[in-house]
């Protein structure tokens, strides 16, 4: 194969693909828990600010 040739494929040089995703699935559950936190967070600031302001 001649320099052309493998040029041709790759004209631009962009690095190879990297596989999409990981092997080992999503991981939807630290999520889950971290937007489960934020919400009550929020709720606790929430009725908290309006029992000291009220």
């Amino acid at each position: 194969m001649s320099d052309y040739d493998k040029q041709s494929d790759n004209p631009m040089q962009h690095p190879d693909e990297q596989p999409a995703g990981s092997d080992d699935g999503p991981h939807f559950g630290k999520l889950l828990i971290v937007l489960v936190f934020a919400v009550i967070m929020i709720a606790l600031i929430t009725f908290a600010s309006e029992a000291y302001f009220s």
